[in-house]
This record gives structure tokens, sequence and C-alpha cells, in this order.
């Protein structure tokens, strides 16, 4: 279903008034429940956000990468537990098995993404592994009956896992071997005997996001559940998060861009020593530095689409908007709260409302959700280790298309 321009900006209207009106309010419950109630699912279906991102031969909205972003950053002014949800349906959760599934189980399973009929997690993180070939999840081919593969092992800080369906598993199917080619991806029903999950307790912020371990004992899986070829599993890992570092950044940059208004009208309505905050020079230079960075965000994002959509590599790309967009982030939330004061600390800001009796917005709340992007999907160093090696490659000289 393809949208005219209008009725695409029409709908990134539809999306901000859903992020901070129905579910900033629904977040309240959520922040002591850390469980999303069925009345979220549902406003996210009524409101296409399982869809917009899918191509049009699977139900979607066939939107380019930057229009994807585009409407991801105004969900993203909202509750990060449900920011989190909402960026994997519109990225992981769909792509891995587009790129990589086999035609049978695309055939059997594309055209339910658009509903959530099915929610796939991303399991990857161990405890006493890392993220590539020193995985400690092994599958091995079952002596008995060779089109079955035996799992066991454990995950650690997978998101979704009290809403999903499958999981994206990534194993070594090479124990003996330490190359990146002994890892493998299966495409995994979380009701699979030997499947086991463990919840987490509650994060710092971005509440709901059902974070849980994953133990897997015995666990046989058919080979034709498997992603890709045997040996392809980290390509398939890194390949996916790639793209969805860029969908990282533009959650940083939908929070910084509400961050940075409400901090404009905190700063017209406090009045110190005769005078609002706005006409005092430190806090034009701070409000300055803050929009500036969200500026240059923007348009980093916007690039990595233009280079997206033209099949172009964005791993390096990929990685500086997310390394750009942390610091951006970091820097706009620290000094929104300073200029807030201390009301900016309390849940609610203390009460404390607009001269004409609204409410500026979830500082508190949004100081914390903000700092799961730290660590989500590979933190600072590693994205500089990324965007290095594309630098290196290329010597320096960044392309950019017309």
């Amino acid at each position: 279903m393809k949208l005219t321009e209008q009725q695409f900006q029409d709908y990134l209207l539809q999306i901000r008034a859903l992020a901070e009106g129905p579910f900033d309010e629904m977040q309240k419950e959520i922040e002591v429940t850390n469980t999303f109630p069925p009345e979220f699912y549902e406003t996210a279906i009524k409101n296409d956000l399982y869809r917009f991102a899918l191509p049009e031969q699977y139900g979607g909205f066939g939107l380019s990468e930057k229009q994807i972003l585009m409407v991801q950053e105004e969900f993203s002014r909202g509750p990060g537990g449900m920011r989190m949800h909402l960026h994997h349906a519109a990225d992981l959760d769909w792509r891995i098995l587009d790129d990589f599934g086999s035609d049978e189980l695309k055939a059997q399973y594309m055209d339910k993404f658009q509903d959530k009929t099915i929610y796939v997690n991303f399991a990857l993180t161990e405890r006493t592994g890392g993220t590539g070939a020193d995985l400690h999840t092994i599958a091995q081919k079952d002596p008995e009956d060779p089109d079955y593969y035996i799992i066991n092992g454990e995950k650690t800080l997978i998101s979704h896992t009290d809403c999903s369906d499958f999981t994206y598993l990534i194993v070594k199917t090479d124990p003996t071997s330490d190359k990146d080619e002994s890892l493998s991806a299966f495409f995994v029903d979380v009701h699979t005997p030997g499947f086991e999950i463990i919840p987490m307790s509650h994060m710092m912020g971005c509440r709901g996001a059902g974070h849980a371990d994953l133990k897997f004992t015995n666990m046989r899986v058919h080979k034709k559940f498997m992603l890709g070829k045997e040996g392809q599993g980290l390509e398939v890992a890194m390949h996916s998060l790639a793209v969805s570092r860029a969908h990282i950044a533009v959650s940083n940059l939908g929070m910084a861009q509400r961050m940075l208004e409400m901090t404009i009208k905190r700063a017209h309505d406090r009045v110190t020593f005769g005078k609002p905050l706005c006409k005092r020079q430190k806090i034009q230079q701070d409000i300055a530095d803050m929009g500036t960075k969200i500026n240059a965000l923007r348009l980093m994002i916007w690039d990595f689409a233009k280079d997206y959509d033209a099949g172009v590599n964005i791993d390096m790309k990929a990685a500086m908007c997310k390394l750009f967009s942390i610091d951006t982030v970091r820097e706009v939330s620290d000094a929104m709260l300073e200029i807030f004061g201390g009301i900016g600390y309390f849940e609610d800001n203390n009460g404390v409302r607009r001269p004409d009796g609204s409410d500026y917005g979830p500082v508190e709340r949004l100081y914390r959700d903000c700092r799961a992007m730290w660590l989500e999907e590979g933190p600072r160093t590693v994205q500089r280790l990324t965007a290095f090696r594309g630098l290196d490659k290329c010597g320096g000289r960044i392309s950019y298309l017309d």
C-alpha cells in the first residue's frame, strides 16, 4: 500500500501524537509492572506500526529506508521500552528472515509480520562468551537423524522474549574451530522442547522490553530452519546489526529532538533574577550546541539511508551514525537536565507545569531511557572499530551519493 507524500506526512504526525499521548500515558503503569499491556499491542497494530516498514509484497507500505527512519524518529519520542520494541519490529524482526530465510520459510511466515501474528527476537550475546567465534552455544547434528541439530547453551540480555514467537539464534556449529565460519544461524520456535526463558530484573530505563536469559537443553531443530548456509551465522548477525545500528541512531535522534523542544520551553518559562533563562548567553550557547548536534546527526542518518537504498556498503556509516548519536543524546540529555534543574530529576517533574497548564514532558524518564543506547547492539568502542575498518579501506575518502 503506497502512501502519497501527503499521506506520509500525515502518518508522521499521527505517530508523534501517539508516542507523546497514549503511549506516554500507558508507560506510567509499565514503569511499575515492566510489562506491556494488551492495549499497547492493539494500538500499535491499529496504527500500522508492525507493517509500515515491510515491503509491499508482505503487506507493508513499501517505504524507502529514509522514510522508515523518519517514522522511527517520531515513535522514538515516546517511551524507551516501546521504542525498543517498535524499532525491532521495523528492522531485525523481519529483515533477517527476508534476507537469509529459505523460500519455503519466507512463503510461510513473511506475511505474518504485518499484524504481529509472529514476532521474532534476536539472540547473540552470551554471559560466558562474546558475540563472535567465542560463542559457547553449540549446535551439533543429531547422530540418530542428521536432518536435525541438537542445541545446548545459553544467551543473555535478549529483548522482547515475553512477546516473541520465534528467535533468530546464532550458534556454533563447529565447536573445534575458532574461525568466523564456525557460526550458523537458526529460526527457532520458542515453544520447541528444551527452550527455556528466564526473565531478568528491571532495567534502569526502557521498561517493558521483556529482557531475559535463554537456555537451550538438548533442543532439536530441523535443518530447514537454518538461515543461509552452515558457517554463515556471523554474516547473518553482522549484516543485520549494521542496518540496526542506524536505527539505534535514529532512536537517539528522536529522543534528542524531543529533549531539545522541551528544554527550549523550560528556558522560556523559568525566570531567575528577573529574566528568563533563555535570555542568558550560557543557556543560549547550550541550546545552540544541542540543536547543532541534532541537525548533524539527522543529516548523517539520511546520508546512510541514501546509501542503503542504493545498495552501497553501509557498515562504516551505520557505525558512525550510532557512535555520533550516543555522544549527541548524552550531551543533549545532560544539558536538558541542567537547564530544567532539580525538578527534572523528579518523576513527572514534581508536578511543575507550563504557565498554560500543559506538561513539559518526561524529563527524568527520557534521561534514563536514553542511557540504554550506550550498550544496545554494541558500545561506542565497537562502533569505532567498525568505522576505522571502513576508513582504512577507503583511505579516509568518504563517498557521498548525489
